[in-house]
Formats: structure tokens, sequence, C-alpha cells
């Protein structure tokens, strides 16, 4: 099987982004949700974010503008958007809203060529520093997962949020 078939089936992932090393799952695939929300400790109301497939996908399920994604997708932002339909994947985000990102990597093109959108969370705890290597995962974390992707050492720096066009302060 590939990566691409292991995560259809549920696999739970570590991956870099053009950020941070993230956590991730098929973000259509409810139970794997729920595991990752389970690993992280997330509260199950809490809004958790997407890798989409692409440009296309965020302009059919988001109201938003094409010239905002093309200033800042692909990119290390964070987009909060306004979902055309309030239920759309409700198990990832209960509210109206979805965050958005598309990276600027090539694990961007994995998520395209999956077609779906992936689940993306950092992979360490609250409170704990970002992850930039492997080495920095939790071994709680790190032990759950189906499948590591490791590229070396990332920039570390987590992705700026944008809502309604105002960077928002972490």
């Amino acid at each position: 099987m590939d990566f691409v078939e292991d995560v259809r089936n549920g696999a739970i992932f570590i991956y870099p982004t053009d950020t941070i090393y993230g956590l991730g799952c098929d973000a259509t695939n409810e139970g794997s949700v729920a595991l990752i929300r389970n690993i992280k400790y997330k509260d199950g109301d809490k809004p958790m974010s997407i890798i989409a497939p692409s440009k296309d996908w965020v302009l059919e399920h988001c109201v938003v503008e094409e010239d905002i994604l093309d200033k800042y997708l692909p990119g290390p932002y964070t987009l909060i958007l306004k979902k055309k339909d309030s239920n759309f994947l409700g198990h990832v985000s209960s509210n109206d809203c979805l965050g958005i990102r598309i990276p600027d990597c090539e694990f961007a093109n994995i998520v395209s060529k999956a077609e779906v959108p992936f689940i993306t969370i950092s992979v360490n705890f609250l409170g704990e520093p970002f992850a930039v290597k492997i080495s920095d995962i939790p071994s709680d974390i790190l032990d759950k997962a189906n499948v590591v992707i490791g590229v070396g050492t990332l920039d570390g720096r987590p992705s700026t949020i944008f809502v309604d066009g105002k960077e928002i302060e972490r």
C-alpha cells in the first residue's frame, strides 16, 4: 500500500509542513479524527484545522475571495473561513468556520493527490515547545502514529492565523 491508501484506511501520521511537524489523518474519517483528539487530549468541541487538497476545494466549501487565497496560500498561514454549509466537517469544527492551510512544502502535493482534506495539528502537547525535528516529538504521540515522515529540522514557527483578514496573535 502507499501512503495515500494508508491515510484513506484511517492511518494517523506525523509529517513535516513549511513550519513545524504536525499530526494528521484524513479529515473526512470521523474515527481517525476522534483518535487525533484522544492523542492530543483535545476537548471534543475544540475546532481543528485542515490542509485543503486545493484552492478549488476551499472555494467550493468556504466563503472566501479567490484573491485572498492567492495572497496567502500556499504558505505558512491558517485562514479561519466561514463554511458554506455549517454542518460540513462538523466533527472537525462544530461551529460555522474552518481553519484552512495549504503549506508551501512537498507534503501539500500528497494532500492534493489524496483529494481529501487532512487534519493538521501541532505534534506537541499544550504548553510544550513545537516540534521542529522528530526527536522533539513526545513519545506518547510518536508511539501512536502509524506513519512518521521526517525530513530533518524545520523552520520552527507555527503558522500565522488570520480571521476576517486580521492576524491573530498566539
